[in-house]
Order: C-alpha cells, then sequence, then structure tokens
C-alpha cells in the first residue's frame, strides 16, 4: 500500500462540508457527527533490520475541513474558496515557507496544479484528465519547464475503486498494480475530493480498501508480474480501518498502516 503523496496530506464534499436544505418554516436539524482522519503512522520495511516510520497528524476547522498537516519533515496549511481547495503553503521545520501550490479548476474538475518554488526552475505542474464518469483517468507530472521526461499515471475502473494503477516515466520505465478491494470505507473517505485526487493513487482515489497487489514491471513493451503483497484490515465500530498490515508473497513485511479518527 505503498504510495507517494505528491501533495502532501494535506458541491456537498464530506470532510467535508454539510449540505442543508431549508425553508421559511424549517428547523435546521444538527449536523451529522463524521469521523475525520487525524493521524496515520506507517512503518515501512524495506529494510527490515531497520523499519522506518512516518508519522502525520491532520488537523480541521470548524466545517470539517483539512487545514493543517504536520510530519517531521514541516508542515502544509491548505486554503479553501467555496469547498474548493486553492493553495496549500508549505513549511519547513522552522515555519519557513518552502514552496507553495496552486490549485486550478475546470468547472467542477481539479485541472491542474502547480508548485511554485523561489527559483523557478524547481516548479512543477500535475495536470489531470478524466473519463465519461468524471472519475480521475490520469495525472501527468512535469518536473521541467519544457515537460521533456514527464510521469505519467493512468487509472482504470471497476465501478468505484481502481482495478489497476500504471506509472510511467518517458516511456523507458513503467509499473503497474492490479487491485482486489474488500467492501468497507477506506480512511480517506471523509477528506475533500480534491485533495484526495492530489494525493494519487488507488488507496486514496478508490472508495474501498484493496487487499491484494499484484505488481508488474514492463519488458520490451510486456508486462510481466513480479511481486504480489496482501494486507490484512482491522476495522473499527464505523467499519473504518484502524490496522492495515501489508505482507509480501513469502510472508515477510512490507508496510504497517495505523490510523486515528476524531469525531466531528
Amino acid at each position: 500500500m505503498k504510495k507517494i503523496l505528491f501533495l502532501g496530506l494535506m458541491g456537498c464534499v464530506a470532510f467535508f462540508n454539510s449540505c442543508n436544505s431549508s425553508n421559511d418554516d424549517a428547523v435546521n436539524e444538527p449536523t451529522e457527527k463524521k469521523l475525520l482522519l487525524s493521524k496515520i503512522t506507517i512503518v515501512y520495511y524495506d529494510n527490515p533490520s531497520q523499519p522506518q516510520t512516518s508519522i502525520e497528524n491532520l488537523e480541521y476547522n470548524s466545517q470539517g475541513e483539512l487545514i493543517k498537516t504536520i510530519s517531521a519533515s514541516g508542515s502544509s496549511t491548505v486554503e479553501y474558496n467555496n469547498g474548493k481547495p486553492v493553495k496549500i503553503n508549505y513549511y519547513t521545520n522552522n515555519q519557513t515557507l518552502e514552496y507553495y501550490s496552486v490549485f486550478n479548476y475546470n468547472g467542477d474538475q481539479l485541472a491542474n496544479v502547480k508548485a511554485i518554488y523561489p527559483n523557478p526552475a524547481n516548479n512543477r505542474t500535475v495536470t489531470y484528465t478524466y473519463n465519461a464518469n468524471g472519475q480521475v483517468a490520469s495525472s501527468s507530472l512535469c518536473q521541467s519547464p519544457d515537460c521533456s521526461n514527464p510521469m505519467i499515471d493512468t487509472y482504470t475502473y471497476d465501478g468505484t475503486n481502481i482495478s489497476s494503477e500504471t506509472s510511467e516515466t518517458g516511456g523507458s520505465f513503467g509499473t503497474r498494480i492490479d487491485f482486489s478491494y474488500d467492501d468497507k470505507l477506506n480512511p480517506y473517505t471523509n477528506l475533500n475530493k480534491y485533495l484526495r485526487i492530489t494525493m494519487r493513487g488507488a488507496y486514496v482515489i478508490s472508495k474501498n480498501n484493496y487487499l491484494i497487489e499484484k505488481i508488474s514491471y514492463k519488458s520490451n513493451g510486456v508486462w510481466i508480474q513480479n511481486q504480489t503483497r496482501t494486507s490484512t484490515i482491522q476495522y473499527n465500530s464505523a467499519g473504518l480501518p484502524i490496522q492495515v498490515i501489508s505482507k509480501e508473497a513469502n510472508g515477510n513485511l512490507s508496510a504497517q498502516y495505523n490510523y486515528e479518527y476524531i469525531t466531528q
């Protein structure tokens, strides 16, 4: 379940904003409480003798919108306009602004996100395309002004879940992962849908939690499967994951994910 969180952790979107209808005679009903993801602890076992731990804390405003993330590497703050993220500021541990990202939309679809650095040579852009169902079909990461060697992720779907995720760079390197899922909601369910898109990958974009990852690499234009991971998931009383243990086919640990929530 390891994935790249490119922009960090960052309608009626439920992380969300509740949408209430009213008329002159109506009485406002209490807003339904939601479980919001508040802490993610990941232990990676790439080197079993020296596992690496990553911890990220998430903070929200009174509307349930993610406004801040904090990790060992720094922090980020999110700005909104009518429920849509419009800017994320990224800070070092000494609270110096390192760079910021600007969100651009085409109607209700996120068109691209541009990361702006003090040195323009470091600027990068991620551009999104969508399928006929309005689901993200691809993302293209350009890390140079001429976009000479983009990283392109493409997704195919089975209903509301990504069944296959392909990552390729310049046509010379590629990885494909095919997924099988449970029927429970994933930890990012109540996160703003646009932020989920920027975080990339099947686990945050899909509705459910994947249980099996079949990983392939490209050789002379042919995909060859060389790895399988299986996940075991513990859920809380609301049916959301609180712990995910991912193992390789030989039984070795790949990663362990712990999720904590707050009610708001």
